[in-house]
């Protein structure tokens, strides 16, 4: 080992090129824990949005859910007015069944 020799420029170059990659793994280190930190920040911040957003969808869905209520509640009032009036249409239908049956059993007796 004692006619081992280097060229100064090699071992210089060697050298600096450590310095280089020992410098570039802490840079890749720095960005990495800062981008972790931000996904985190992040995270957070979309779970908050998603309880803000799942808050103002319950309530417009309420709204909504009270608005068929009362448009079922109005459908079926009209309804209940539709077989009310259908009800006295069939009163009166069969009302006129026996006026017309009254009426003609007279004219064929009044004939004879």
């Amino acid at each position: 080992m004692e006619n081992l020799k280097l060229p100064v420029a090699l071992v210089a170059a060697m050298g600096v090129q450590l310095a280089g990659g020992v410098w570039w793994v802490s840079q890749q280190a720095s960005t990495i824990s800062s981008l972790e930190e931000t996904v985190s920040q992040l995270g957070s911040r979309m779970a908050i949005e998603d309880n803000v957003n799942l808050k103002r969808d319950v309530k417009s869905n309420a709204a909504e859910i009270e608005d068929i209520w009362d448009d079922l509640s109005g459908m079926m009032m009209s309804i209940s007015q539709i077989n009310s009036i259908k009800q006295r249409i069939a009163l009166l239908e069969n009302d006129m069944k026996y006026i017309n049956r009254d009426h003609s059993g007279m004219m064929n007796t009044k004939g004879k």
